[in-house]
């Protein structure tokens, strides 16, 4: 088998497929997801969303170019659709999401919630010309003036497809929080206080009843953002 395959026994466990079916599954391309955090486009058509009975058939609607990433047309059944990316199957679209077994979810969205994606920055640099480049979750970096601007663990939420910044959710005391990893991912919590440590300790979250570190968590604005019960 190719090196685009892997066993089932080894996929991420946050994949919702069954182990012991079929011997190989997919692997998702090289992107800005972790495999992890992403599953395979043509995966994702027919074995979650059930939309395909073949890969086969998934590579035909894909060729249509009726499937859209992030607001952009998509033809590559390997691209990983990972946390937060609109995907938009004919009039469809869908946000994907951690449920609270850890287990990528595709849930319906309508028109105005696909219109716009929630980003985590994870971190900056400085570029040529001293401006800085910010880090995004999903592998995307954009380019501000102001290096104070944003930081690390704040949330921008980008309009599709021109990925303009559109609304800026700081990481501070107060907000509401949704969690991708620990013993609550997939809850949100409003966030108490920061403790950060300074040492190569992971920083530290903590909420009303629990505390996590920062990492888990990624800054919404409201429980509207995300499609979190399973529409009927």
């Amino acid at each position: 088998m190719s090196s685009s395959h892997m066993k089932r026994l080894t996929m991420p466990r946050s994949w919702p497929l069954t182990r012991k079916t079929d011997i190989w599954v997919q692997k998702p391309n090289p992107g800005g997801h972790s495999d992890e955090m992403c599953m395979p486009l043509g995966v994702i058509l027919r074995d979650v969303m059930e939309l395909a009975h073949s890969q086969r058939e998934a590579k035909r609607m894909l060729a249509t170019r009726k499937v859209l990433v992030d607001g952009r047309v998509e033809t590559d059944a390997g691209r990983g659709v990972g946390l937060m990316d609109v995907l938009t199957v004919g009039e469809d679209s869908y946000r994907c999401i951690l449920d609270q077994n850890g287990k990528l979810r595709y849930r319906s969205i309508s028109d105005k919630s696909a219109a716009t994606k929630l980003c985590r920055v994870t971190g900056k640099s400085t570029i040529r010309g001293g401006k800085t480049q910010v880090h995004l979750h999903d592998g995307r970096n954009i380019t501000v003036d102001d290096a104070n601007q944003y930081n690390s663990g704040d949330t921008l939420v980008l309009s599709l497809p021109t990925q303009e910044v559109s609304v800026h959710h700081a990481f501070s005391e107060g907000t509401l929080a949704y969690l991708t990893g620990g013993s609550h991912i997939g809850t949100t919590a409003k966030v108490v206080s920061r403790d950060i440590k300074r040492s190569s300790k992971a920083n530290e979250v903590q909420f009303e009843n629990f505390g996590t570190i920062a990492d888990y968590v990624f800054i919404i604005g409201s429980q509207k953002d995300l499609p979190l019960e399973e529409s009927a």
